[in-house]
Parts: C-alpha cells; structure tokens; sequence
C-alpha cells in the first residue's frame, strides 16, 4: 500500500510540474486589430461603379458605352458594364473601374482563384428605350452585371 502511495504522489508531482513547465506561455493570447483604416475592397468599388452608372439614360446611341469590369485570375475582364455620356462622368468611371480591377486582381491571387480563362469581347452598347444597355453578343459573354 505504501508503494502505492509513493507512485500516486510521485506521479501527481510529475503531472505538476509539467503543468507548471506549460503555464509560461500564456493561455490567452491578445487579440492585436489592425488599425481603423478605410477599406476598399472590390465589393465597395463595384456599390460605387453602379452609383456613378445609375439608369445609364440615354438620348441616342452616341451617348451610350462599354467599359470592361472585373478581372478573371488569368487575366482580362470578367464581364462588360454599358453606361451612358449623358449622366456619367468617363473619367471618374474609368478610375473606378481601374481601382475594383486592382482589388479583384488582388482578392483572386490571395484565395488562389481559378478562372475559365475564356475571353470576353466588348459587345458594346446601344441606346434602346431611353436607356444604354449592351448589345447582344451571339456565342460570347453578353456581359452585364459582375457580382462581387
């Protein structure tokens, strides 16, 4: 019985210690957040894309465009956006467009993003009931809206 209780507390003095020896690191480590910074993220760049596009009115054909937009993770656009001259500002769009680009590119190398790699051709845009809206574009991408 004696012996017993030599290993029980031998033991319990083991188990001890190496408790003891693991307690240096500490068991809750703190939590460090990155400093308030603005983030712009593709999500936010493409909410300001379709502002500055609105309704995309239109008047005539020479009024309505297509910009690409997005960016596929082996390279080129995602889809093709019509806007409209009339109520849309190119260069502001244009920078918009080139930024959302950026963050897609950056967003589809950090989560290793695979792409059909098929190419997208410009539709165009055409006036139609007021509004600019792309062309049809038989066997290709008819562009539209990128989701993101």
């Amino acid at each position: 019985m004696n012996l017993i209780k030599t290993m029980s507390h031998s033991l319990l003095l083991s188990l001890l210690m190496a408790t003891a020896a693991c307690a240096v690191e500490p068991i809750i480590k703190p939590i460090i957040k990155p400093m308030n910074t603005p983030k712009t993220d593709a999500h936010t760049l493409w909410q300001q894309i379709e502002a500055e596009v609105g309704v995309a009115a239109c008047d005539g054909p020479q009024q309505c465009h297509s910009i690409a937009v997005g960016a596929k993770a082996c390279g080129g656009p995602d889809s093709y956006l019509a806007w409209s001259s009339k109520s849309s500002d190119g260069n502001k769009l244009r920078g918009l467009v080139e930024q959302h680009a950026a963050a897609r590119r950056a967003e589809n190398l950090a989560s290793n993003m695979m792409s059909d790699c098929r190419l997208v051709t410009d539709p165009g845009a055409s006036c139609q009931a007021g509004r600019c809206s792309l062309n049809h574009n038989p066997g290709g991408n008819p562009g539209g809206h990128l989701a993101k």
